[in-house]
This record gives structure tokens, C-alpha cells and sequence, in this order.
């Protein structure tokens, strides 16, 4: 009898034990369930706001974020800022400097697919060497990504926004459509942007008549456009030059050519007129021989 009754006591024991173990199984997976719906929701929602990449196919941006970012720190400094921009097509954009800016910004651009790996490390490691952030790996098609469409403000969300942008941009378009885009919308010093712009601030020339030298030192200003000049040499600024210009006249094995543009007639078309063939966003004349936007009120 007391075995009976021993027998009986331990398995309403085990079976207490059961049913709490599968309360708590099932207090955890309605709190999975709980966190996991509103975090799947907003990067639902998150992924549904993606810019469509595709339209860059045929279309140019008239503005970017770099640029309404650039007018919003401005106006929140109590003042304006004018913005010089002209698009031009690749085939309107010297060699020169296709090549210093490839191979001061990203090496291995052509070959990469949107993310330059070995970069990275290289950029991890000497950013562990000196203690502190001073070189970032990113490629031009990454850049462009931020540049188009991105804050400046540092968080996982972003970069991870930055990575998809990244992949649908290498998916969708030519290594050369991507270049186009970056050299006409890149910052080339306050309210300058693209390559014709920059050619004339800073050189009185438009940019397909750039010299080498004079490339090199326009890609040599890319990674801090406002706070270097190429007219005022300092130390840095000139290695740089130095090391873009050698890269281009001597052939750098990690700088790949691009394929030959086909020349545009010189006489064909006025110069400061927009290519009647691609899809450029309309432009105006503006006082010391820039164009600009109209965006850029």
C-alpha cells in the first residue's frame, strides 16, 4: 500500500513538473513572438522604403541627400549656401580623371562587387594601429549609395541600409553608369558638386579638358572636398597627388582602365549645353560661369 502510494505521489510530481515546464515554454515563446513581431514589422516596412535603384538606369538624380544635408546644416547656421552643378556624361569627363579618381578611391572598382573585402581589413587593421577611426574602406559604389540616399549618422541600421543600397546598385547597373553617377554627384569643395563643377571652381576648365595632374589633384581633395584646396598644397594633400599621379601615368596594376568612350563632336554642341541624348536634370546659368540646379533654391 505505501508503495502504492509512494508510486502515485511521484508521478503527480513529474507531471507538476510538466505542465510548469510547458507554462514557461509557452510564456517564452509569446514573448518571442511579442518581440519578434514589431522588429519584423519595421524592417518590413523598412525594406518596402528602399530606394528603386533601377530608375538610375536611364534617369539622373536632381538632387541627392549629400546636397539637401549640405542645405539644412547651412540654414540651421543662419545662412545659405549656392549650389554648383552641372551633369555631364562620362564620355564628357576627361580619362584622366576617371582614372585618378578610381585609383585614389577604389582600386579595385572594376573588379570588386560593390564591396572591396580586402579594403576593409586593411582599413579594420590600420584603424586598430592608430586607435582610432581615420581610414574607412569604402568603395565608390558604396559612397554613391550614401551619397544619393543616406544620413550622415553612424548606426547599424545604416550601414545596413548603405550594404543593401550597395548590392542593388552593382545589380542593377554598368561599373560605367556607376561611375558616371558618382563623378557628377560627388562633393568636390562648399556647394560644388560633380566633375564639371569642380573643374571650373577650381581650375577654370570644363572636365574633359583635365590634365593628369590635374585630376590627380581633384581625386587627391575627394576624401575631405571642403577642407582641402588643390590650389593651397599642404604636405598630405600633395602625397596624396603624388602617389594618384604616378598611379595613372605609370599603370597601376590595381587601377583598371576603363573601356574607350566614344568621342563627342567638338562642334556638335555648345559646351555648357547638357548632352541632348541622356536624361540630365534641367540646369540654369548662373553668375561666374557655373550652372546650376534648380533644385538648389
Amino acid at each position: 500500500m505505501r508503495a502504492s502510494l509512494s508510486t502515485r505521489t511521484f508521478h503527480t510530481h513529474q507531471t507538476m513538473r510538466k505542465s510548469i515546464a510547458q507554462s514557461q515554454s509557452r510564456v517564452k515563446a509569446f514573448l518571442i513572438i511579442g518581440l519578434c513581431l514589431p522588429v519584423g514589422a519595421v524592417l518590413f516596412l523598412w525594406l518596402l522604403a528602399m530606394p528603386d535603384v533601377s530608375v538610375l538606369r536611364a534617369t539622373n538624380p536632381t538632387v541627392t541627400a549629400l546636397m539637401e544635408a549640405r542645405q539644412a546644416q547651412a540654414e540651421a547656421q543662419g545662412h545659405t549656401i549656392g549650389r554648383h552643378w552641372m551633369w555631364v556624361p562620362l564620355s564628357r569627363i576627361s580619362p584622366h580623371l576617371h582614372q585618378a579618381v578610381v585609383a585614389g578611391e577604389d582600386a579595385s572598382f572594376f573588379t570588386h562587387e560593390g564591396f572591396d573585402w580586402e579594403g576593409i581589413k586593411d582599413a579594420a587593421l590600420y584603424n586598430i594601429e592608430a586607435g582610432k577611426l581615420k581610414r574607412g574602406g569604402s568603395t565608390i559604389t558604396q559612397q554613391l549609395a550614401k551619397n544619393l540616399y543616406l544620413s550622415s549618422e553612424r548606426s547599424l541600421f545604416r550601414k545596413a541600409r548603405e550594404a543593401l543600397i550597395t548590392r542593388s546598385l552593382e545589380h542593377h547597373l554598368t561599373k560605367e553608369r556607376i561611375l558616371e553617377l558618382y563623378l557628377n554627384v560627388a562633393e568636390w569643395g562648399e556647394g560644388v558638386y560633380g566633375a564639371e563643377a569642380a573643374a571650373r571652381h577650381h581650375f577654370k576648365k570644363s572636365s574633359r579638358d583635365l590634365t593628369s595632374d590635374e585630376a590627380a589633384w581633384l581625386a587627391a581633395i575627394l576624401p575631405s572636398p571642403r577642407r582641402y584646396d588643390p590650389m593651397r598644397k599642404t604636405t598630405s594633400l600633395a602625397r596624396r597627388h603624388d602617389r594618384i599621379l604616378k598611379r595613372i601615368t605609370r599603370g597601376s596594376p590595381q587601377s583598371p582602365q576603363l573601356e574607350p568612350e566614344p568621342k563627342s563632336e567638338p562642334d556638335s554642341e555648345p559646351e555648357l549645353e547638357p548632352d541632348q541624348h541622356s536624361a540630365e536634370p534641367p540646369v540654369q546659368e548662373q553668375a561666374g560661369d557655373y550652372n546650376e540646379s534648380p533644385t538648389s533654391r
